[in-house]
């Protein structure tokens, strides 16, 4: 089922004409009403009636998530206070939360291109839809269940957390699709089967897991898991929430809803923008937002653009799944590691669990990289730590000690995955 028709299977020709003009429209805006971009425009003598092409996008500047921290809380805003329906915000991972705000119209759109993100994963209308994203200032929530509704489904809003609440809803109320993150779709599954239930034997079809990096691999673990088919389902604060990108039933990249969206890949260290098929940071601009545009947002994520047609039908374009973010990429001892790679690795090993977590200190002038997994169940870990420690510095080039905890005592979250514990 594909939810917008006209706009997801436009010609080339006439999506490049409609984004160039949503992207003069978003330009003057933010040059009308945000000084912080009219006065970067100006100090480069930049003005809205210059942008004539899609590649005269390159002649703004980047905004950062530092610009957005600067600008707290309502400095980037380009509407009246009184026309913000609702406010937003990142997960506050790393540090201060941003605030973003959306207009009725903005969360209109947006509760659209959830159903379209929906409907690429296989669902439909009158599906039940178990939604266990955080509500509240997190977009995954409500954006997800804006979405669901949109497209005609019978919502499920039970937020994260309440694992056995979880359980309890998924066998009674036999729901179609499932939204969460990867890490805690797992958690579900371990908590069923510690009840003495099969995950595999639920009424799930379909799940929508993001708002953290995950591997192919762990792809696998949750559709055996669970059977289900699992999507990955791309979005953040700054530029929207989710929705931004899903995958469709072909699994060969997420269809961006580029309508709405402007997507770029970048050299992170450079800042040059590289052709499709090269990897590199994602840069954002909006197209339609009427409180909070972002032109040119730099965020951290690391993928690729793909400009060759899908097989589904749809003509967006395609990116592919966030490697990792710029921000987590180890370098240890010289060596890029980014925890993606160290997953892919782990989920190899039928004697460890899906759990895992990164410390980092150092021994002297040397980083020191501690990798803690947890085993399924308590045996010899002679033998399995030689076979990981040869796999893992096969894959990665470096040495990496191991630390085995019991089944069950690593850390878990309803939300996303603290993967990398930094004490250097």
């Amino acid at each position: 089922m594909i939810f917008n028709e006209r706009m997801e299977t436009m010609e080339p020709e006439e999506r490049s004409d409609l984004q160039l003009e949503r992207l003069r429209a978003t330009v003057r805006r933010v040059y009308e009403r945000v000084p912080f971009y009219k006065e970067r425009y100006k100090q480069l003598r930049l003005r809205p009636q210059d942008i004539h092409s899609l590649d005269d996008l390159e002649r703004l500047p980047f905004t950062t998530k530092a610009d957005l921290r600067d600008q707290y809380p309502f400095g980037l805003f380009a509407c009246d206070r009184d026309e913000i329906a609702r406010l937003h915000g990142s997960s506050g991972t790393r540090g201060k939360p941003t605030i973003v705000g959306y207009t009725r119209l903005d969360l209109e759109r947006w509760a659209e291109i959830c159903a379209r993100a929906i409907c690429l994963a296989g669902g439909r209308a009158g599906d039940i839809f178990h939604n266990a994203y955080g509500y509240g200032l997190f977009t995954g929530g409500l954006g997800m269940h804006a979405g669901a509704e949109t497209m005609g489904a019978l919502v499920v809003p039970m937020s994260g957390g309440q694992t056995k609440r979880q359980i309890t809803l998924i066998d009674d109320f036999r729901p179609s699709g499932l939204a969460c993150t990867p890490s805690y779709a797992l958690h579900i599954a371990e908590e069923m089967q510690a009840l003495g239930l099969d995950p595999s034997r639920s009424s799930l079809r379909y799940g929508l897991f993001g708002a953290e990096p995950w591997s192919q691999a762990l792809r696998q673990r949750l559709e055996s898991t669970w059977g289900l088919r699992a999507f990955d389902v791309y979005g953040l604060s700054e530029v929207m929430g989710p929705g931004v990108a899903c995958e469709c039933l072909l699994q060969d990249g997420l269809h961006l809803a580029d309508d709405h969206f402007l997507a770029e890949i970048i050299d992170p260290v450079t800042g040059q923008v590289l052709p499709p098929g090269q990897e590199g940071e994602l840069v954002f601009t909006s197209l339609t937002k009427e409180a909070f545009p972002v032109i040119r947002y730099r965020t951290g994520d690391l993928s690729v653009l793909y400009d060759s047609p899908c097989a589904c039908g749809r003509t967006s374009q395609r990116m592919g799944r966030v490697k990792g973010r710029v921000d987590d990429m180890l370098i240890v001892r010289g060596v890029n590691v980014f925890p993606s790679e160290l997953e892919a690795v782990l989920l190899e090993q039928p004697e460890l669990a899906p759990h895992y977590q990164v410390v980092l200190t150092r021994k002297g002038s040397l980083d020191h990289v501690e990798l803690h997994v947890e085993q399924v169940a308590l045996q010899d870990e002679t033998e399995l730590t030689r076979r990981l420690r040869s796999q893992l510095k096969h894959a990665l080039g470096i040495t990496i000690d191991l630390v085995f905890h019991p089944p069950g005592t690593l850390p878990r979250s309803a939300g996303k995955a603290v993967r990398i514990d930094e004490r250097r």
